[in-house]
């Protein structure tokens, strides 16, 4: 029985490019071919990767490509193309930039890699998903986005400085768009099951322990924005490319991972047709099951509140002629 190595397609040469696939190549998770518009700079950037491999000890082809043909019988595609917001630039100029480019690739996935999953990263995120889904066509386990993976990241780490512990033993979970109206859940967060309300109340007491928690709630709100003022140049990168890689393993070695997903909803926590942030199982047949939490007064307020952000992005999109 002859065996294939999964085929990983990165859209988007960039930054973020950069990383998901030296990733891919460090864990060999399977064969990389990244796409980009600009002559030379794909086969550039796998080259200088692909030469490292006798000293990190990875053995998978990497190749890059200007041609969507180059991507043809990939079997999970990262969308990172796109541009930044910069200076002076109106939401709906991001908007229709980000979504004439989305537009492009969804319809180069479609015709050369028609049984992929798409794990979409671009800006604003939640729109972007959405409009891939409606080029594509492909079905909604297929076609699913980064971004609580990576602010459940930064939560947790945030909550490990602050109480001295290991990451690695800290359990944070943020749902809810990608934005500034994302929901990080405070009563669901521990350390290794203790919960990190009761442990920051022993360290500071109950009143300061609530201005604590909701100091990093806003610093994980605005992480995205923190790097990126601390860069002056450019957004983050690392991080949302191994929040990326995550997804893409649980997919390939059916991990059955429990992972915060922005995933189209169909009812659960009163959503409908909507993509949203919220905890999935994420194996082989990518979105397998969405996890709905039964969630208190204020969380639903908040969950509300960021639902409504989400049609916001939605809506501007179809006035734009992007979304039917």
């Amino acid at each position: 029985m002859a065996f294939k190595r999964p085929k990983i397609a990165l859209i988007g040469g960039g930054q973020i490019g950069g990383v998901l696939a030296q990733l891919c190549a460090l864990r060999e998770l399977g064969d990389v071919v990244m796409f980009d518009i600009v002559q030379d700079m794909p086969q550039g950037k796998t080259l200088d990767i692909a030469e490292a491999s006798r000293i990190d000890g990875f053995d998978v082809k990497l190749s890059g490509t200007n041609s969507y043909e180059g991507i043809a019988g990939a079997d999970i595609c990262i969308v990172t193309a796109g541009l930044p917001r910069k200076p002076g630039m109106s939401r709906d100029d991001l908007l229709t930039t980000n979504a004439n480019i989305i537009k492009q690739v969804a319809e180069g996935i479609k015709t050369y890699a028609p049984d992929s999953f798409v794990i979409v990263i671009s800006n604003p995120l939640d729109a972007m998903v959405t409009l891939m889904k409606e080029v594509t066509g492909f079905p909604a386990n297929r076609v699913f986005g980064q971004a609580g993976v990576l602010d459940s990241s930064r939560f947790a780490t945030f909550i490990a400085w602050e109480l001295g512990v290991s990451v690695k033993d800290v359990n944070a979970l943020v749902l809810g768009g990608h934005g500034d109206t994302m929901v990080p859940l405070v009563r669901y967060a521990n350390v290794n099951g203790c919960p990190v309300m009761e442990l920051l109340e022993q360290k500071y007491g109950a009143e300061k322990a609530k201005e604590v928690m909701e100091e990093m709630v806003k610093r994980t709100r605005n992480a995205g924005g923190e790097v990126v003022a601390l860069l002056k140049t450019g957004s983050a990168f690392y991080s949302p490319a191994s929040a990326a890689i995550q997804m893409a393993e649980a997919v390939i070695k059916d991990e059955k991972r429990v992972l915060p997903v922005c995933a189209l909803l169909n009812g659960e926590y009163g959503v409908k047709n909507l993509y949203v942030g919220v905890p999935v199982v994420l194996g082989a047949n990518g979105v397998e099951k969405i996890i709905e939490l039964k969630l208190n007064e204020e969380e639903q307020k908040m969950m509300d509140v960021s639902v409504n952000a989400v049609k916001g992005l939605v809506e501007d999109m179809k006035r734009l002629g992007f979304l039917s």
